[in-house]
């Protein structure tokens, strides 16, 4: 068994774990470094960290298409409801939940969350899934916050993390992020998309290996991780 994650570019990953396969934060047909396209990508769940469009762009056509189930907080559930798609799970900062592929846990973001419409879409959040192959933590969009430190205790073999800055934490914010939450591996996402978040993911990844004892892989748009043996 393994657990393969694929960064898609952006905050967009597809993670497929067992016989169960999972998309995180849909934006790949407007994102000019995504190598997919929303009608290749096939899942049974879909998990919304916040609102914003660029994190959520392809949910409606992926799940109308898959029948996948919607994962996020309350108030985007709530969104899509209203919008005819039944399948959905809210949860809420704090809670946890065992979905059929693993638990999730959803933990706090620190960044804001309006859905396209302008409507409001909660508090956003990052989730922490606990895996056989390791517990993986996926921040979302997020600034730095001491609490990390508390995320860091549920013994996590992955982070992946904003270093974009602007709208998420930069550089120097998210190598202070590793350090309290000490995880076997980090991977920088959120970087790279547009000029304004253009950052250099080979210069940062030398400053975590040589401020921590965390392991980095810095993946192109398309490449995979892959955790436990095949």
């Amino acid at each position: 068994m393994a657990t393969i994650l694929r960064w898609l570019g952006h905050g967009t990953w597809h993670i497929s774990t067992g016989k169960y396969n999972l998309v995180v934060d849909p934006f790949v047909d407007e994102n000019p470094l995504s190598p997919v396209r929303a009608d290749e990508l096939e899942c049974q769940f879909i998990l919304i960290t916040h609102g914003h469009y660029d994190h959520m762009a392809d949910a409606e056509r992926i799940a109308c298409r898959t029948g996948a189930t919607i994962i996020s907080v309350y108030e985007i559930c709530h969104w899509f409801e209203r919008k005819g798609i039944s399948a959905v799970h809210s949860m809420n900062i704090g809670g946890s939940y065992n979905f059929p592929f693993g638990r999730v846990k959803m933990v706090p973001a620190w960044h804001s969350s309006m859905l396209p419409d302008g409507s409001c879409g909660g508090q956003a959040a990052g989730f922490v899934l606990f895996l056989p192959e390791g517990n993986i933590y996926i921040a979302g969009d997020t600034g730095l916050f001491g609490d990390m430190k508390l995320i860091g205790d549920l013994n996590l073999e992955v982070a992946i993390l904003p270093i974009g800055d602007n709208f998420t934490m930069g550089p120097e914010d998210a190598l202070l992020a590793v350090k309290l939450l000490r995880p076997r591996r980090v991977v920088p996402m959120h970087t790279g998309t547009w000029p304004l978040i253009e950052q250099d993911p080979h210069q940062w990844a030398e400053r975590v290996r040589k401020e921590s004892a965390t392991e980095v892989t810095v993946l192109r748009p398309g490449e995979m991780l892959t955790l436990g043996n095949r």
